[in-house]
């Protein structure tokens, strides 16, 4: 079964005549857009006819671009070293970079609108976008000079963006020194993170201390992207008049600080529940302070669970099906048209992401599948992102750029289902490995993104007054990792480099891209629950709210299913769902 994504559907070849049109059409493109702009955006004359204009230009111009730059970008995920792909990105980045005077004219064009709300209503199609072009109005007051924002959006590209795409390939292109089986071997570092869930003890000790080894090769280079990443990010939000990094990523999540506290405080309250499962697999795999580092994704149980890529897919297929025949459908066939790039290799980007692609009404999933119950979950988790553009796919561009947070759930209800349907005809024994890889699950989700808000929290404080060392940078995850996960795990055997190797910290666009997996993860529980009570009928009003998260903030979008995400009491019931699964797990444990 093939395991390598076709890109055929957006190009055959970056020499291939589409290409090469598509990206010609897309500067010339440009300039009627820019040109146009220049005319008829400096003075409000024809609000309804211009607004109506501008999208219809800016549309047009985005599904070219978008081809374009998920081709080049795509490409390049799989193959840091093609030259082309690399060549396209920074051509395409560089292209982007002239979009931002028209945008930054069309927010203060909106934004001078005293009576927006009528222009809205005069309108059937400008009502479709009311909420898009209300909430760019309100972004106006963050907005500076047009020639700010052109230079800011020019500098990004020798900045920023430069800093993240060199931390992607020096991280990708990492080989790392191991040995295994007697033999001395230079893995990418990607297949050596996969080992951490290997079934040997020795294995899993020998890539983590590898690991750690390799990241010196590149961590004077990392920590000096991360800098100025967040260098940038401070820089700008100051000048934006932002009161910090965290106040514009609330902002463009559509999410209140006091959804984010109701959240952060249940979460820490529930920290020992947590502490307590680490303390238990620590126990069973013979340590006594706690879990160490390299055994915290050890598979448990003499019931090992493996897959072959066939089997997940039939394994996901099946699953999926016992929610609904539409979402399984979308799965089977997302394999059939060999959406997903499943295998490990050198110069492919490490983890995972589903890339959606609204201009062919299309998805493309990365992963590094290497047989485990872990990658299974994972190509099902990627498979809901891809699922949720699929329910956004009779929407309207302006109408499907959904947040961070809700982004999530999608992708964690799809690991629900399939982790709830695994169990229902599991074994005790059964049971118990699938319970943990499941709880194990969770902690990344809700333990570990607390370590990383606290490191990215205490990173950008210090970052406000110079660039941290490698070892600042060292010793402030460690910090936050103590803090997060308590006694669960051994202080002495931590991982200190995992800010080198999550690519969200480089992402200039994207600060506190941790947070969002929490609430992710935790408003998914609560929809899996409201499905549990409901049954069949809750599968529309699921797909519906699907479709409704590009043109809402999150309140009204929970609001939706009755949920209310400003009450503690809400994320602590969900995480009391996960807490019924540790204490599941604790007492099978005790039978194993």
């Amino acid at each position: 079964m093939e395991m390598k994504w076709s890109l055929n559907e957006l190009y055959s070849s970056f020499e291939c005549t589409e290409f090469i049109n598509d990206f010609e059409k897309c500067n010339e493109l440009l300039g009627e857009f820019c040109d146009w702009s220049k005319s008829n955006l400096s003075v409000v004359t024809s609000p309804t006819g211009t607004i109506k204009k501008y999208l219809d230009l800016s549309k047009k111009l985005g599904d070219f671009f978008e081809k374009l730059y998920a081709f080049s970008s795509l490409s390049l995920s799989v193959n840091t070293k093609d030259e082309n792909a690399t060549k396209y990105c920074d051509k395409l980045q560089m292209m982007a970079s002239n979009f931002t005077t028209p945008n930054v004219q069309f927010k203060k064009y909106l934004g001078k609108l005293d009576n927006l709300d009528e222009v809205i209503n005069s309108d059937n199609f400008l009502r479709e976008h009311s909420f898009y072009l209300k909430e760019l109005a309100n972004k106006s007051k963050f907005l500076l000079s047009d020639n700010e924002e052109v230079l800011i959006s020019k500098m990004k590209n020798t900045g920023s963006s430069a800093f993240s795409t060199l931390q992607g390939m020096v991280s990708s292109n990492l080989m790392v020194d191991i040995e295994l089986d007697g033999k001395h071997k230079q893995l990418p570092l990607s297949v050596v993170r996969n080992l951490a869930y290997d079934k040997d003890p020795i294995v899993r000790q020998k890539a983590y201390s590898a690991e750690l080894k390799a990241y010196k090769k590149i961590d004077a280079s990392s920590a000096a992207c991360i800098n100025g990443v967040k260098g940038e990010v401070i820089t700008i939000s100051d000048m934006r008049g932002y009161t910090s990094p965290l106040e514009k990523t609330l902002i463009d999540s559509r999410m209140d600080k006091e959804t984010l506290d109701a959240m952060l405080e249940a979460i820490k309250e529930k920290l020992p529940v947590f502490h307590k499962y680490l303390r238990t697999k620590a126990k069973l795999l013979g340590h006594k302070s706690g879990l160490p580092f390299y055994d915290l994704f050890a598979p448990m149980g003499d019931k090992e669970i493996k897959y072959t890529y066939p089997e997940a897919r039939k394994y996901i297929v099946n699953n999926f099906r016992t929610f609904s025949d539409k979402l399984a459908d979308f799965a089977d066939n997302a394999f059939e048209k060999r959406w997903i790039d499943a295998e490990p290799k050198e110069g492919k980007r490490g983890g995972a992401f589903c890339y959606g692609i609204h201009s062919i009404g299309e998805s493309r999933i990365l992963s590094n599948f290497s047989n485990t119950y872990s990658n299974m979950t994972t190509l099902a988790h990627e498979l809901g992102h891809g699922y949720h553009g699929y329910c956004l796919k009779d929407e309207s561009t302006f109408n499907c750029n959904y947040p961070m947070p809700i982004a999530e759930t999608a992708s964690i209800f799809c690991e629900t289902i399939v982790g709830k349907a695994a169990l229902k005809t599991a074994t005790d024994e059964e049971a118990f490995t699938i319970l943990e890889m499941s709880i194990s699950d969770s902690t990344q989700v809700i333990v570990d993104i607390y370590s990383r808000y606290l490191f990215e929290t205490k990173l950008f404080e210090i970052r406000r007054d110079h660039a941290l060392s490698v070892d600042e940078l060292n010793n402030i995850m460690l910090e936050a990792q103590k803090e997060a996960y308590g006694d669960g795990l051994d202080h002495e055997i931590l991982h200190p480099y995992m800010w080198a190797c999550k690519v969200h910290y480089y992402y200039a666009d994207a600060n506190f891209y941790n947070f969002p997996y929490a609430f992710g993860d935790l408003f998914a529980k609560g929809l899996y629950a409201e499905y549990l009570k409901q049954g069949d009928k809750f599968i529309d009003t699921y797909d519906k709210l699907l479709s409704e998260t590009g043109k809402n903030d999150i309140a009204t979008i929970t609001n939706m299913v009755n949920i209310d995400v400003h009450d503690k009491e809400f994320w602590k019931s969900s995480l009391d769902v996960i807490e019924e699964d540790i204490n599941k797990f604790i007492e099978l444990s005790e039978k194993m």
